[in-house]
């Protein structure tokens, strides 16, 4: 059996009924809905990762292809994992030409990268970490991009940097996605300006001070969640 099969058996295995009932609604997968289409077996992210953990030295680009375009969302979120543990395994031996090679992929696969889970497991760790030491005009491209999931990726992606102390893209592309319409992108903005006011507290509050008559709700309230009440309230008041 390769690889490959061992993994979908694997997760299989680990199926849980009542979480392939329960994820569909909870991912939104009806007809005009952003996760419309897909198919859920009830495996949880932690059992993914075991599997990932299990199988990542085994397998091909090719054979993470093809999970990644499994109707199965554990497939396509599992082969994630997979990639981030090959990225993590090639930056310890500094073997950069993998890294490219492992970056061009997520990159040429952005389509499948479609759910807020499959961004949010993948865009800092493969991306975000791939662009620390470099230009990040990248970012900037996909921020503009008309793709909902590729606009998520460009706000993920600054997680690795505010981990690494550098939160300036954070608040840059944050001003490109300030007027976006989609909540899932009022959530991811709301929470990277929170995890970078975690960092600078005072950076947070300018960049609020200037933009948070206008920000939607839901951006706002996730990116003051860590200041007092009072803060709070100032600034969902639009005072």
């Amino acid at each position: 059996m390769s690889a490959l099969e061992s993994i979908k058996k694997d997760l299989q295995k680990l199926s849980i009924k009542s979480k392939a009932e329960f994820f569909p609604n909870f991912f939104k997968i009806g007809k005009g809905q952003y996760g419309e289409g897909g198919v859920f077996i009830g495996v949880t992210v932690p059992n993914q990762r075991i599997v990932a953990k299990k199988y990542y030295q085994q397998v091909s680009l090719e054979q993470i292809k093809i999970l990644l375009d499994s109707e199965i969302h554990e497939h396509r979120l599992t082969s994630l994992l997979i990639l981030d543990l090959q990225y993590h395994a090639a930056a310890k031996v500094k073997d950069e030409k993998l890294i490219s090679t492992i970056v061009d992929f997520y990159l040429s696969n952005t389509s499948r990268v479609n759910s807020w889970d499959l961004v949010d497991s993948s865009a800092h760790k493969v991306l975000g970490r791939y662009l620390l030491d470099k230009d990040r005009a990248l970012l900037y491209k996909l921020a503009k991009s008309k793709n909902l999931w590729e606009q998520r990726i460009s706000i993920i992606a600054t997680w690795y940097f505010i981990q690494n102390g550098d939160i300036k893209e954070t608040f840059k592309i944050s001003e490109l996605l300030l007027n976006h319409k989609h909540d899932l992108i009022h959530k991811a903005v709301g929470w990277m300006l929170r995890e970078a006011g975690k960092k600078d507290e005072k950076s947070l509050r300018e960049f609020l001070d200037k933009h948070h008559k206008v920000m939607p709700r839901t951006m706002l309230r996730y990116s003051i969640e860590k200041f007092d009440e009072k803060t709070r309230k100032k600034y969902m008041n639009r005072n």
